[in-house]
């Protein structure tokens, strides 16, 4: 293989890394993947076991003279968000991920990068590969599925594990380490329709540009939700005349701010069209000036097309769609104000999708604080309720409750400190990590969340500096090598 990441140490970090991206390992997707890693670890003579859901484990003896040290986990999941820009051609299931490699920064050509989780993934290799590092058994669990709910470490049967202490490698800031997390659910809202068949002129609205992110870490940075603004859209067309709605769609992830949506409105004569072009092109205007300064690349493009037929959904079902959206729960419901702000509530509408015979829209409710979550998911039941929605919620997890006291984290802080000068910075977060399945699982589990620097996850703007994971990389076998004296 010809590799593109060229310069950086240890060399077959970079080069696993890229041997996985090569494979396409979207959510749901694993199977190729997993069984590279089985081929992997049996190459090399070391345990593995594989799932019926491609979950993976693989453990490696503890190297000569640690024998006695605790045995540690190291833990990340295969899979990878799958999202593209407007008009880039790749899919997700057959092509592997095009790698561009920019002064030291990598990204991805016009998709995700998938170095979330897929840094973990490669990092996890390295060690196994390496047997000159000292190190305790170590038991690296590659676990499916997790942007889609953490299902893979729902259904992993941890009898398998026997390490109490685990690292898992899903933490995106290098000199952070994250200690506690929100729990989550997938809320799913539907409703059937029925459409009538019609003609007239047809205005056709598409959102575009909006940065997006991810949908725990994110939440609080103001950026926009097409699914939202053209809701908002919509429902100022609505008050203003008379609309069918053909069509609204957004989103392809719960777990992702949603960047682009697109929806088609048709009115009875060209006129009226027209008309309801210069008012949605004021209220984009208007939603312009107010993201100037959280999300710059908001774009709107209006057209109007005549003597069009089209299958308009029923009015009632139009309008609970679009007054859901509008009153459904999204963004920072709740922060910590004892906390420096922390959130501690936050909901997000990450996909909305009309079919011919329903509507449905996702949510990603998220709290670190149980009694707080089964309040909002009261609220979307009412929400469901009052405007005829069928609401499903599913993949459910727990979050990772914060401990006084954690050996793995004093270590950490103890290696940090000394390889770098300065103090490993301790946080929570409001994303989901799957240490608090972990945690529930294997009683007295001493948890760390660490990683080197990635931005812009879940998007394809995602990158991830080079220097940084290099860095991690030496963080890391350091931390072995205390965790086996």
């Amino acid at each position: 293989m010809d590799y593109k990441i060229t310069g950086y140490e240890p060399e077959k970090l970079y080069h696993f890394f890229e041997d996985i991206s090569a494979i396409p390992r979207g959510s749901g997707n694993e199977k190729g993947i997993s069984d590279f890693l089985v081929a992997f670890a049996k190459e090399r003579g070391l345990w593995v076991y594989q799932d019926e859901v491609n979950n993976v484990i693989i453990k490696k003896p503890a190297s000569a003279g640690a024998e006695g040290a605790p045995a540690v986990m190291l833990q990340g999941h295969i899979d990878m968000v799958c999202d593209k820009r407007a008009g880039v051609e790749h899919d997700f299931e057959r092509d592997g991920i095009d790698l561009v490699v920019t002064d030291g920064v990598l990204t991805a050509n016009g998709t995700t990068l998938g170095a979330d989780n897929g840094i973990a993934v490669a990092l996890m290799m390295t060690v196994l590969d390496d047997d000159s590092l000292v190190h305790p058994a170590l038991e690296c669990v590659f676990t499916t599925d997790e942007e889609t709910g953490l299902i893979g470490a729902e259904t992993l049967d941890k009898s398998q594990i026997d390490a109490r202490i685990m690292v898992n490698l899903d933490s995106e800031e290098e000199g952070v380490a994250t200690v506690s997390c929100a729990g989550g659910v997938v809320v799913t809202l539907t409703r059937p329709v029925t459409r009538e068949h019609v003609k007239g002129s047809t205005l056709t609205m598409e959102i575009s540009g909006l940065m997006g992110g991810h949908s725990g870490q994110d939440i609080d940075l103001e950026r926009g939700n097409g699914d939202l603004l053209m809701a908002r859209i919509i429902e100022k067309l609505k008050r203003t005349g008379d609309p069918r709605l053909v069509s609204m769609n957004g989103g392809t992830k719960d777990n992702a701010i949603n960047r682009e949506c697109t929806a088609v409105l048709i009115y009875a004569d060209a006129a009226a069209a027209q008309a309801a072009a210069e008012t949605a092109r004021a209220a984009a205007d208007e939603i312009t000036a107010e993201l100037e300064v959280f999300d710059p690349g908001f774009t709107c493009t209006i057209e109007v097309a005549d003597d069009v037929e089209a299958d308009a959904i029923d009015d009632a079902s139009a309008h609970a769609l679009i007054s859901a959206l509008r009153l459904a729960p999204n963004g920072v419901m709740r922060r910590n104000v004892a906390a420096d702000g922390f959130v501690e509530v936050s909901s997000n509408i990450g996909v909305v999708q009309t079919s011919d015979d329903q509507v449905m829209f996702l949510m990603s409710p998220r709290s670190s604080i149980t009694s707080l979550q089964e309040d909002v998911k009261e609220r979307m039941q009412t929400l469901a309720d009052a405007f005829g929605f069928d609401a499903a919620f599913e993949n459910e997890y727990p979050g990772w409750s914060y401990v006084e006291h954690s050996p793995v984290r004093e270590i950490f802080q103890e290696s940090y400190r000394e390889l770098f000068g300065t103090e490993l910075r301790i946080e929570s977060i409001h994303a989901g990590l799957e240490c608090g399945l972990f945690a529930e699982a294997l009683p007295g589990l001493d948890a760390i969340a660490v990683g080197p620097t990635l931005a812009n996850v879940h998007t394809p703007d995602e990158r991830m500096e080079l220097a940084s994971s290099e860095r991690f990389y030496q963080l890391l076998v350091d931390c072995l090598r205390r965790l086996a004296a």
